[in-house]
């Protein structure tokens, strides 16, 4: 899988660019805030439907604009696809699948799969519960459009019951409805808490062998899913906390509330590991990512690094290079010294000044 080229049109700071990616290292470089991580905020939209940064449509068009247009081409199992996104200010987002206009987002999933590293990934285990259920989320809506559509019902029946706790406070003759929107929690949350744990349960020994190798088998790393609730307790669970839950609004018991224990040799990194760790531990299970892809889909994802060599060591970045090998790779940096250091071998380096792009070099180590 691969992307043949990417266009942008009134995106972020970039008015119009049109950028053409080799199959294997593409390096984009400047100074900070020029556009870099605008590029690759574009290929996960299209991608995923979603800014990797939460933004919402209108704040990812350009400044004095009403739209925004992504147009990008990809290749996958020898066929090529075109996907067009348009962003709107004032109105729902455009797709369009090889011309073909698409009535839900959800029908964009799975036509290009990326794995996405940032310095925010490698803070995984320092950082909440919401950050570990984003893990799961990303890659799960990716491979399984059903599990996509369960998770947005799911969020929005939570907003609905939450939204019916506030005005039960003053309404108490809504209390009678409150059993309605229990079941249909019930009912989505139960298949995202299943589908949770199989993921886990999958990557588990992966992420296992992938950190072993990381560490020079030094140390062994388990991940363990660590649900709210059991599918076969969830309306136990919720029944329970009602009382609770009309005191504070809000809704506490369900998979918007899960999380994932991370140890090594038995210790809870969370609590005791130290910053290496946690980075190692991190790297491992984004790694893993790239695996699972492979084994579902049979071709190995699009591999988007935002910026996250200067947060790796040495021994970090040379088995991360080592793992970009026949990967289709969107690098961003400040420098090309990690890459000179490395004497890696770079197919195309994009230098991003303000919003405008050139290609400044095709094949050869970094610093020839």
């Amino acid at each position: 899988m691969m992307i043949e080229s990417l266009s942008l049109q009134q995106f972020r700071n970039y008015k119009k660019e049109m950028l053409t990616f080799s199959p294997r290292i593409n390096v984009l470089y400047g100074d900070n805030a020029q556009g870099k991580t605008n590029i690759l905020e574009a290929v996960n939209l299209c991608s995923t439907t979603r800014s990797h940064r939460g933004s919402k449509d209108k704040e990812m068009i350009l400044f004095g604009c009403e739209e925004a247009h992504i147009q990008m081409e990809i290749r996958k199992k020898d066929r090529s696809h075109k996907i067009d996104f348009h962003l709107k200010k004032n109105k729902a987002k455009g797709i369009a699948i090889d011309r073909v206009p698409i009535r839900k987002s959800k029908d964009l999933m799975g036509v290009s799969n990326v794995v996405f590293f940032s310095p925010e990934n490698l803070s995984i285990i320092e950082r909440g519960p919401e950050e570990r259920r984003n893990f799961m989320d990303v890659e799960l809506c990716q491979l399984n459009p059903v599990y996509l559509y369960h998770l947005s019902k799911y969020r929005q029946v939570l907003k609905q019951r939450n939204q019916l706790l506030k005005q039960i406070s003053s309404q108490r003759e809504l209390l009678d409805t409150l059993d309605v929107w229990d079941q249909e929690l019930i009912q989505y949350g139960s298949y995202i808490i299943k589908e949770r744990a199989n993921y886990i349960e999958e990557i588990r020994e992966d992420c296992k062998r992938i950190h072993q190798e990381l560490t020079n088998g030094e140390e062994e790393m388990e991940i363990r899913y660590e649900p709210n609730t059991e599918v076969d307790d969830f309306e136990k669970n919720l029944l329970e906390k009602e009382q609770k839950d009309l005191y504070f609004m809000n809704t506490s018991v369900g998979p918007h509330r899960d999380d994932l224990e991370i140890s090594c040799n038995g210790i809870s990194l969370r609590t005791y590991g130290s910053r290496g760790q946690k980075r190692t531990a991190a790297l491992s299970m984004k790694l893993t990512e790239i695996e699972i892809v492979q084994k579902k889909i049979g071709e190995k994802p699009i591999l988007l690094l935002d910026d996250v060599f200067s947060e790796l060591d040495r021994n970090r970045q040379t088995f991360l290079l080592k793992r970009m090998e026949n990967i289709q790779t969107l690098i961003t940096c400040t420098g090309l010294e990690e890459f000179i250091e490395n004497e890696m071998i770079i197919d195309k380096i994009f230098h991003i000044r303000n919003g405008n792009v050139v290609e400044e070099k095709q094949g050869g180590k970094a610093n020839e």
